[in-house]
């Protein structure tokens, strides 16, 4: 344990931002689960719905940088071509 006072403080705010982040990232897989097993169950309108949440919280994880930037565009693409292929 730190002894100074701004190292006591900086375990408390890594503590504080770690919870956050895990908080967001169970909240983005989560979005995708669903997403995923929209398409899969073969509901075109729920996908659609599910997709815009999906890409919006893709987007924020990555401005967040929770995940890489192409990671984030890697799988709003695939994302995009599961919905597509949805309605071919």
């Amino acid at each position: 344990m730190p002894n100074i006072k701004s190292a006591k403080k900086r375990v408390k705010i890594t503590e504080a931002k770690t919870l956050q982040n895990k908080m967001f990232k169970s909240s983005f897989k989560t979005a995708i689960k669903k997403y995923t097993a929209a398409v899969e169950a073969g509901d075109k309108e729920l996908a659609a719905s599910l997709y815009k949440d999906a890409v919006k919280i893709v987007d924020k994880a990555a401005s967040k940088g929770i995940i890489h930037a192409n990671t984030a565009a890697r799988k709003k693409s695939r994302f995009t071509l599961m919905l597509n292929k949805m309605g071919a």
